[in-house]
């Protein structure tokens, strides 16, 4: 196997500048998918992104599941160029020119609307397709489909937040309820995060691009009396006395020195909370909130990070089975056992190790029970910034319980304007 590694300072200029393979050694072997070495092998070089934790030495998860793959597939003399380009930053990097991007990369799903639209991503072949539907739920195999109902992508785990609680302040059935959490002690949530108080609308029957997040012309439907009352309930729960908006890290700093006793984020501050809480470590799936007498179940925006293959690839063919590759059970379980990367298989859900872990419970049990699919349509950016707003306005007392529904009205109504 050869492999290079790039830095990450030479990321941004890789996409600007490799071939579609990003051999970077003049080799001419990467012209063509069907450039024949001796003995009945084809050189292929494939140019894969990452993020850094998975690549810092040679042993790492990304070399690890190369080597796996050289293995599997014989038939391929591999040469590997890895560069370092974070889940989160790579659509707007393969966009600056699809062309020159990776062969293969892992992206956040949110993305996926983008990266269709720049024709940076490819449509998986019919085995990869078929191993997504088989290893996914509903929600995870909608998180890679695109509007036009094809798979773009191959799951390897979930992304969305959940509930971190210290299981000496509360009972099982005190996290099965906010209020019931709040009447007993102090709660942090990240109000003014759009990625989280949409939860609270959401389940009250507030859509954004129709009931599947996928049709833009539905548009984003925060108005009428279904939200009013939601945002006359966060006026309540904002002067809450043990109510703290996690605005700048007060939840986590909280579990620390012991003044707060849950708070919400998701997997990567799982260590963090464990470190903190000790033998009090538990988590588990967002609550409900009581509004107007009834149980309103949070639903947290749920997606995935996927593995994907550019259509741009001189070898596209093998740079899709090396994305299908990543994303298979085995190197789920791998990616789980070298980094804590929570799987989206669902067989390996009954893993003895992953099923005896609170967080890996608590993120499967969010998806499958009290989450909405994060739309990846492209309009889903006019989202993010009026929603922060919002609950910077909630949190100030610029939004209070004598303009709560004119000011609901206002914030739904720049949505439509915009």
């Amino acid at each position: 196997m050869k492999l290079r590694t790039i830095s990450v300072a030479a990321a941004a200029a890789l996409a600007l500048t490799l071939s579609a393979c990003g051999s970077g050694n003049g080799s001419s072997n990467t012209s063509s998918e069907a450039s024949n070495a001796g003995g009945g092998t084809t050189d292929v070089t494939l140019t894969v992104w990452a993020p850094a934790e998975d690549q810092p030495t040679s042993d790492s998860w990304l070399q690890t599941q190369e080597a796996a793959f050289e293995a599997a597939h014989p038939e391929y003399k591999m040469t590997w160029t890895n560069a370092i380009v974070s889940e989160g930053d790579t659509g707007n990097t393969v966009k600056q020119d699809p062309t020159a991007a990776a062969d293969v990369y892992l992206f956040a799903n949110d993305q996926l609307g983008a990266l269709v639209q720049a024709n940076a991503v490819g449509v998986l072949p019919p085995d990869s397709a078929t191993q997504v539907q088989s290893q996914n739920t509903d929600l995870m195999i909608s998180s890679v489909t695109g509007t036009d109902g094809k798979l773009y992508g191959v799951p390897y785990t979930s992304n969305t937040w959940f509930l971190y609680y210290d299981k000496s302040k509360f009972t099982a059935d005190d996290i099965k309820s906010l209020d019931a959490m709040l009447a007993k002690d102090k709660v942090a949530f990240p109000l003014t995060n759009s990625w989280y108080i949409a939860s609270f609308y959401v389940g009250n029957g507030c859509t954004l691009f129709g009931p599947n997040g996928t049709d833009e012309s539905a548009g984003i439907d925060f108005g009428g009396e279904k939200a009013d009352t939601v945002t006359s309930y966060l006026v309540d729960l904002v002067a809450n006395p043990n109510f703290v908006n996690d605005g700048a890290g007060e939840g986590l700093a909280g579990l620390q020195n012991g003044t707060i006793a849950a708070m919400f984020s998701g997997s990567w501050d799982a260590a963090a909370v464990k470190a903190a809480l000790g033998d009090n470590y538990a988590a588990a799936q967002p609550p409900a909130y009581t509004l107007n007498g009834k149980q309103v179940p949070m639903k947290a925006f749920a997606g995935s990070k996927a593995a994907a293959f550019n259509p741009n690839a001189a070898n596209p063919t093998v740079a899709s089975q090396f994305a299908a590759f990543l994303g298979s059970k085995d190197a789920q379980s791998a990616h789980y056992t070298m980094r804590n990367v929570i799987p989206s298989d669902k067989d390996l859900a009954s893993d003895p190790t992953i099923s005896s872990d609170p967080v890996a419970i608590a993120q499967m049990d969010t998806i499958a029970n009290t989450s909405i699919l994060q739309p990846t349509v492209t309009k889903m950016g006019t989202y993010w910034d009026p929603a922060a707003s919002f609950g910077q306005a909630l949190i100030s007392g610029d939004v209070n319980a004598s303009n709560a529904a004119e000011k609901t009205e206002a914030w739904n109504a720049s949505y439509a304007a915009s």
